[in-house]
């Protein structure tokens, strides 16, 4: 799916566009299994609606790249995501997670690019379901376990999740700079390695 309105040089300079992944609203082992600071899956729920808050305008559009709520028993029910969704500020544009496919939210969307900060996007929720020909890939899924990583000598992925942004949704100011600092660190390590070479 395309949305090729979704363009940094004509956007309503009074509406802002957030990205994030992987809510898991009411999963209490998701504290256990990704080693969230949390104590109970409530407390956890409180967290996230208040940092989502903190940063996102009700006019502001948010692409959620999956996983919003437990799919498990009433944890998952029609009732308990529109009763988060209605918490949470911003017009969300739902993609579709692994735990998505179970719960009310119903979402049909696997994969969206758009083009946005000059740049062409492609977001999905697992990592394996990104497009290597595009420059910036956006995912979720992966947790705790890297912010930036590379897929090719042209492209890279960055992970959206709540677990590596202190529980927060992203500018595309941050994505940017998470990338621009991945590069950089590339580079530093490929002049080191050279040196250490021809010192051989």
């Amino acid at each position: 799916m395309s949305f090729d309105g979704v363009n940094k040089t004509r956007q309503d300079k009074t509406m802002n566009y957030w990205w994030t992944s992987d809510y898991h609203f009411s999963h209490f082992n998701i504290i256990r299994y990704c080693n969230r600071p949390f104590k109970t899956a409530e407390e956890m729920n409180r967290v996230i609606i208040r940092k989502h808050n903190e940063r996102v305008k009700p006019e502001d559009t948010v692409f959620s790249l999956g996983d919003f709520i437990f799919k498990g028993g009433k944890e998952g029910g029609e009732e308990r995501y529109r009763e988060f969704e209605r918490k949470l500020n911003g017009k969300f544009i739902f993609i579709k997670g692994n735990h998505d496919r179970n719960n009310s939210l119903r979402t049909i969307i696997d994969k969206v690019y758009i083009h946005y900060g000059s740049k062409d996007i492609c977001m999905a929720h697992r990592p394996e379901n990104a497009d290597p020909d595009v420059p910036i890939n956006l995912c979720g899924h992966v947790h705790q376990h890297y912010k930036v990583k590379r897929l090719n000598d042209k492209s890279l992925i960055v992970n959206l999740s709540v677990d590596v942004w202190n529980y927060y949704p992203v500018s595309f100011k941050e994505i940017t700079s998470a990338v621009s600092s991945f590069v950089k660190e590339e580079k530093k390590k490929r002049t080191e390695a050279k040196k250490k070479t021809g010192n051989r």
